[in-house]
């Protein structure tokens, strides 16, 4: 992908750095100074061109390594609001589960393109899912249900576009689909209530129903046009929770209305194009190289397309509330990071 296919993102991080102005003014420093550590390290990666060998080369070891991390955070990670997913770094707390995703991608990708044999094939399911359920499964102590559910959905679409047997996968469904009454029990309270409060928005007025009534009242509050920078009451007054993260862009749509919102995922979906157009171009090749990057697009696809739907849908009420940031948007250091370093890993086509 050229540079030029990532003019939409640069469009988007400016409308979330704009937002952040009207809300949280005394944060704008700092993301401006995470944004500056993205970029240094987009630019890092991609001139020294090692995207196509040395993470590559060494994915077993960072897959390994941020296990390790992710385990690390369960023991000494900061605890914030009963979930303890980040551990310190004094600049900024970092996300491990967050810049894990980058690297698990970068891992099944080499995983899934060296297979050639029909025998690695016919166990390439398994393998997979084995490496999968690990990071799952630490994630899900944190806990974190949202992150957990993004790194195992990388792994289906990835096994789903594979030459792994459609047999084994609609089986794996299969026994997913009779376990998936289990899943409720072993969800926590918090987790359970998000569900309810979707299904019925009475349910728990005070807490996760509160926090879906107050995006809708910040979405619906901003009209066409919005109220105008810094003028949005229900960020101002703090009635919408969580204001510059996961509701970052019901507070946007109230600053600059539908107009303003309906912008925005216009450049999303501009984005999506040029990303899914990359990954085509090396669909259906025998070439290791381009096997290696149409897995790590897809993976990387799943992570931002996802995380973008999830996100946006909870704002509207078309989805329960999740913790999924929205890319380029919400505030915070791991977030932006992670995907700065992974838009970075994008492999360069052959010869280029």
């Amino acid at each position: 992908m050229s540079l030029i296919s990532f003019i939409p993102l640069l469009l988007i991080y400016l409308f979330g750095l704009v937002n952040l102005v009207g809300i949280r003014q005394d944060l704008v420093t700092t993301s401006l100074m995470h944004v500056s550590i993205g970029v240094a390290i987009f630019f890092f990666t991609r001139t020294l061109r090692m995207q196509m060998h040395f993470f590559r080369a060494n994915g077993t070891f960072f897959y390994w390594f941020f296990i390790i991390l992710l385990a690390v955070t369960l023991f000494f990670g900061l605890e914030v609001k009963g979930s303890q997913r980040w551990i310190d770094l004094i600049i900024f707390p970092l996300q491990t589960s967050e810049i894990f995703k980058v690297f698990f991608i970068v891992f099944l990708a080499n995983l899934f393109s060296r297979v050639r044999t029909p025998i690695e094939v016919s166990q390439l399911f398994i393998k997979g899912l084995i490496f999968t359920i690990i990071p799952m499964v630490l994630i899900l102590r944190q806990p974190d249900l949202g992150s957990s559910l993004v790194v195992f959905s990388i792994f289906l679409v990835l096994a789903f576009l594979s030459p792994i047997p459609k047999k084994q996968i609609v089986i794996f469904f299969s026994i997913i689909l009779l376990l998936l009454p289990l899943a409720w029990f072993g969800m926590h309270d918090y987790q359970q209530n998000r569900i309810k409060s979707f299904i019925n928005p009475e349910f728990d007025s005070a807490g996760t129903s509160y926090n879906m009534a107050q995006a809708n009242i910040a979405i619906g509050s901003g009209k066409v046009f919005g109220k105008g920078l810094g003028l949005g009451k229900q960020s101002q007054l703090s009635f919408l929770p969580e204001y510059h993260t996961d509701f970052a862009y019901s507070s946007l749509v109230e600053q600059f209305g539908f107009m303003g919102g309906f912008v925005v995922i216009l450049l999303y979906i501009w984005f999506f194009y040029n990303l899914l157009a990359a990954m085509f171009s090396h669909m259906g090749k025998r070439d290791y190289d381009e096997q290696y990057a149409f897995y790590y697009l897809v993976g990387i696809s799943v992570i931002i397309i996802s995380q973008t739907a999830i996100n946006i849908g909870m704002n509207v009420g078309l989805m329960p509330v999740a913790g999924i940031t929205l890319p380029f948007i919400s505030y915070g250091g791991s977030s932006l990071i992670t995907f700065m370093i992974g838009l970075a890993l994008i492999p360069r086509s052959p010869g280029r």
